[in-house]
């Protein structure tokens, strides 16, 4: 089964992003259960950009793989803005990534915690600034997974075109288009 929709034309595009500044990602998947990371490995090459990640379905394999403190799962719960964070922050750490991915949210059918389904909460994380977008998406379990997977893949795009290295077009930035990050996280214990 191959990933659906345009994201292995945006994988593309980030790995060829990533390995022209010599930078690698990683990913912290929840409700993606490693899609990102699966979609990424579709490119020939992903290994030069693509460090790994850990599926962290399950609440306390955040702490124990991902790196989430316990006290920030318990206060803010599994699906928050504060965990996508914590599991950008703490893989990009874990696997010596240049740039960390953290998903977490309510793929479907039902609400879960008082969030309905399509609300995701990816964090990004390049160690000195970690930035959280509140998506929700609309569709079934499979389209709010591939359109989380998606906007991953397009949000971390968006953040290299921010900084890009000399000699790069500046003009494809996120201010340039009028997108702004939800949330700006200090990374966490900083």
């Amino acid at each position: 089964m191959s990933p659906p929709g345009p994201a292995p034309a945006a994988a593309q595009r980030l790995h060829e992003a990533l390995r022209a500044r010599g930078e690698t990602v990683a990913a912290a998947e929840s409700l993606t259960a490693g899609l990102f990371c699966a979609t990424l490995a579709t490119v020939p090459g992903a290994s030069a950009t693509l460090r790994g990640g850990a599926v962290v379905y399950a609440t306390d394999l955040k702490t124990t793989l991902a790196g989430v403190p316990a006290d920030l799962l318990a206060a803010a719960g599994p699906v928050s803005e504060q965990t996508a964070a914590a599991l950008a922050e703490g893989i990009r750490t874990r696997c010596s990534a240049t740039w960390g991915v953290g998903l977490t949210g309510v793929a479907g059918p039902g609400p879960v915690d008082g969030h309905a389904p399509g609300r995701v909460y990816l964090g990004l994380s390049d160690g000195l600034l970690t930035v959280v977008h509140e998506l929700d998406l609309p569709g079934d379990r499979a389209q709010v997974r591939a359109g989380a997977v998606e906007a991953a893949l397009q949000r971390l795009l968006d953040r290299l075109a921010e900084h890009p290295l000399p000699g790069e077009d500046a003009g494809n930035s996120t201010a340039s288009r009028g997108v702004t990050p939800s949330a700006d996280v200090p990374p966490p214990g900083r």
